[in-house]
């Protein structure tokens, strides 16, 4: 499908007004055209006639003024138009994009921050608004005004077309050296960087505190600056490769007198004829430098459209990821059990399996942690439940069926995630607690809120729950955070809990209160969790201990501790770490 295609499925209701532009944008330039004609007669008029074509001169002139007042009128009327066209486009594509990313996978986001998200889907929606709304309108006019000049420079003296047409053909084979393949790649090279740095400048301002903390600068953060680096070596490269292909284009095009001058000379010693062979120059020295605007024009044009293709062409690759199939025949969880039966699973592009055939079982109410070096594939297990991704290869249950089996809004209103990494919103603490039960009374918010500890945080805001959380608000920390995010687990007060590494990066005051509430939140419940701190899991009904996507062994802690084997020497390494102490020279060092 080409470009124009593409836009037009986004145009829903407006795909006229892209015609109507270019039709007007035609006309524009023919009543453009024609005042530069009408001041040829003028001029004629005066050399050949006199005074006695006055009447005549003030005719030719007052159809000049008028032409070029219409196709100003005509030309705003062809932009509005395009406007009205891309702004359809803009806004459908923004939609559906917005669309597709809400409805991706779970584990989409993994692969894809939110600084590369918003770049492809904001700023290229913005690069094809750029296109239609300018670029587009002016297409019509680069084509027709060139073809209509090259007609009348031959009929009005073929001899002084002939040299006309040796710059444009000079300047043609230039623009076409110029906008080829190496033009295309450094586009798309263009772009690539362009996301890079976008992406890699979002980690950095989010990581600003850690470095203010530590006294380093931005080159602690090498990859923001390796690739503001590679732009601008790009754009380097870019310059000096186009700057003597550029100046001599320049040159050639805006010299179109010298071939003029030379050939007028020569045609007046052939002829004779001074006044014919001079008036005709004298229209063509003013109709020429159409040919400079339209090429340029065009440049600008073939460009913007490869822009415009590249943009179009990210946006749909960034929403290329297959959603979730939603089951046809529907099923009902009706309890909390989950079992994998030979599961496995390999992550999209890669060679190794991140699961590889896991088979386990969960009853109702008990607690089943997972642990393993950093890798090992603790955390695509656990994800595999909520559907993050798809197992490849066997069943992942909850209450003995599929989950693929099971819509997407019962499965997520059976399960509360509680992530290391937890995201608040730029709203009033008592919403971003009411995520987890968009319906709950404020009683229910406070219960949620004792069961996850966090009345203390709620009594020293000033506002209370009505505290704003980010810009110009209040900032939590981490430790805090992720108490807010239990307590909408508790509100959501869902049969099945999945943890991952709950606690990984919180300060011991808050990890014991965060304990706390783990506990009271897996009451009764059916959970998952991935363990980093060892002790966290003595009490679980059964500990997987995971190694290359595998379960390596299983058991309860005193099972697995009498085995001797891999959960035994992570424990003893943990009990070792427990007891490590900074000497009191060391800090004096």
């Amino acid at each position: 499908m080409s470009t124009l295609s593409k836009f037009q499925t986004y145009m829903t209701g407006r795909k006229a007004l892209l015609p109507l532009a270019l039709v007007l944008s035609v006309l524009s330039s023919f009543a453009g055209m024609a005042p530069f004609i009408l001041i040829w007669f003028i001029v004629r008029e005066f050399i050949t006639a006199g005074a006695s074509s006055q009447a005549l001169v003030q005719t030719y002139a007052w159809w000049a003024a008028g032409l070029a007042v219409a196709s100003i009128i005509i030309y705003f009327m062809a932009l509005s138009s395009s406007h009205l066209a891309a702004f359809r486009v803009e806004c459908n594509m923004r939609r559906y994009a917005m669309k597709k990313v809400v409805n991706m996978p779970l584990g989409f986001f993994d692969n894809n921050t939110s600084g590369r998200i918003r770049k492809v889907i904001d700023d290229n929606a913005g690069i094809t608004h750029s296109f239609l709304a300018h670029q587009m309108p002016d297409l019509a006019g680069s084509v027709v005004m060139p073809l209509t000049v090259i007609v009348m420079v031959f009929v009005f003296d073929w001899h002084l077309g002939l040299a006309c047409m040796v710059p444009l053909i000079i300047s043609m084979f230039l623009m076409k050296s110029m906008m080829g393949k190496k033009s295309q790649d450094f586009t798309r090279n263009y772009m690539d960087a362009l996301e890079r740095m976008n992406t890699e400048a979002v980690e950095y301002v989010r990581g600003i505190p850690v470095v203010k903390v530590f006294q380093q600068t931005v080159f602690s953060f090498k990859n923001f600056h390796k690739s503001i680096e590679e732009y601008k070596d790009l754009v380097i490269q870019c310059t000096k490769l186009w700057q003597l292909p550029m100046s001599v284009y320049t040159v050639v095009i805006n010299g179109f007198t010298f071939f003029l001058v030379p050939a007028a000379i020569l045609l007046i010693g052939h002829t004779g004829n001074y006044g014919t062979v001079i008036l005709n120059m004298f229209l063509y020295i003013l109709v020429t430098p159409v040919f400079s605007h339209c090429i340029m024009r065009s440049m600008y044009i073939s460009q913007a459209m490869g822009q415009a293709k590249e943009a179009i062409d990210r946006l749909e690759n960034l929403t290329a990821t297959a959603t979730l199939p939603e089951p046809k025949n529907l099923h009902k969880i009706k309890t909390s059990d989950i079992s994998f039966h030979h599961v496995s699973f390999s992550y999209p592009g890669a060679n190794k399996k991140a699961v590889d055939s896991v088979t386990f079982n969960i009853q109702p109410g008990q607690t089943v942690a997972l642990v393993g070096a950093s890798g090992g594939g603790k955390t695509t297990i656990a994800r595999l439940v909520p559907r993050f991704w798809d197992a490849n290869e066997g069943e992942v249950c909850i209450g003995g069926i599929n989950v693929k089996n099971i819509t997407h809004n019962d499965l997520m209103k059976h399960i509360s995630f509680v992530f290391q990494n937890t995201r608040l919103f730029k709203t009033s603490l008592l919403e971003n607690i009411r995520y987890g039960n968009p319906n709950a009374s404020l009683d229910e918010v406070n219960r949620a809120v004792d069961l996850a500890q966090c009345r203390e945080i709620i009594d020293r805001l000033p506002n209370g729950l009505n505290t704003m959380i980010g810009t110009e608000g209040t900032y939590l920390s981490g430790g805090e955070q992720q108490r807010i995010a239990l307590a909408r687990a508790f509100l959501k007060n869902a049969p099945i809990v999945v943890l991952d590494e709950a606690t990984a990066f919180t300060d011991p005051e808050n990890e014991h209160l965060i304990q706390q509430a783990l506990k009271k939140l897996a009451k009764g419940k059916t959970v998952l969790m991935i363990a980093h701190r060892l002790t966290s899991i003595v009490g679980a009904d059964n500990i997987l201990v995971i190694n290359e996507g595998k379960i390596a062994e299983q058991g309860t802690h005193n099972e697995l501790i009498n085995k001797k084997g891999i959960y035994t020497h992570m424990w003893n390494e943990y009990k070792q770490s427990v007891k490590w102490t900074i000497r009191k020279e060391a800090c004096h060092a």
